[in-house]
């Protein structure tokens, strides 16, 4: 069991043992297993890295982030119109993403993404693409998955590829299925555990989306 104070302080250590973020000015705070980071960082990477990190974190229940992003420079006048022609040609050069399927929109260095795809594995690649690109403020994945086949979702299958992954295997997780939507219910020891289950249910033939309401629950003081 962790008290707000070694949680903060664990959030800390794993941020700065993130090469890309020893340097960043990153506030931290807990309670009750909420973490909410603040602080301005150069990079949209940075901010969705410290995201990521503080995930992987046990105890940690949920996480607010109110990082801003600004660019040093030059890069803080790159026009909206030089980062939507950079994401195209990235998508051009990246066979993961149909690019003739998705569309880029730029306000002030935030992306919103648009379209329509068959798996789920190209709609997250896109958002990838975008996120390392130097301008970019923010990323909103609005691509909605929709396969070109109208196979039909084996819960059964689901509930196997849960068991099968060490990081899931064991935990609390429920499976139901509703036409093309998987809902996972349940509880798990933490924010990674629950990704990974929602990023395994998203691989299923027929899924097209899901419903991740798994709870994370921690013994916390």
């Amino acid at each position: 069991m962790k008290t707000d104070s070694q949680l903060q302080q664990d959030v800390i250590a794993e941020l700065k043992w993130e090469p890309i973020l020893r340097e960043a000015e990153i506030g931290v705070s807990a309670k009750d297993g909420v973490i909410t980071l603040t602080g301005t960082v150069d990079g949209y990477t940075k901010k969705s890295e410290a995201e990521d990190a503080v995930k992987r974190v046990a105890g940690v229940k949920a996480v607010v982030e109110n990082i801003l992003v600004k660019y040093a420079g030059s890069w803080a006048k790159k026009d909206d119109n030089d980062i939507a022609t950079e994401i195209v040609n990235a998508f051009k050069w990246n066979w993961e993403v149909p690019s003739d399927k998705v569309k880029v929109r730029v306000e002030k260095g935030w992306v919103t993404l648009e379209g329509q795809v068959e798996w789920n594995f190209q709609r997250d690649h896109a958002q990838e693409a975008v996120r390392n690109l130097l301008g970019v403020t923010g990323v909103s994945n609005n691509i909605t998955v929709k396969p070109s086949t109208d196979e039909a979702i084996e819960k059964a299958d689901i509930e196997s590829a849960l068991k099968r992954n060490w990081s899931v295997a064991g935990k609390d997780i429920s499976v139901s299925v509703s036409g093309h939507k998987a809902t996972l219910t349940g509880t798990v020891d933490s924010w990674y555990e629950k990704d990974e289950a929602g990023r395994i249910a998203r691989n299923a033939p027929g899924v097209w989306n899901v419903g991740n309401e798994l709870v994370v629950e921690y013994n916390y003081d």
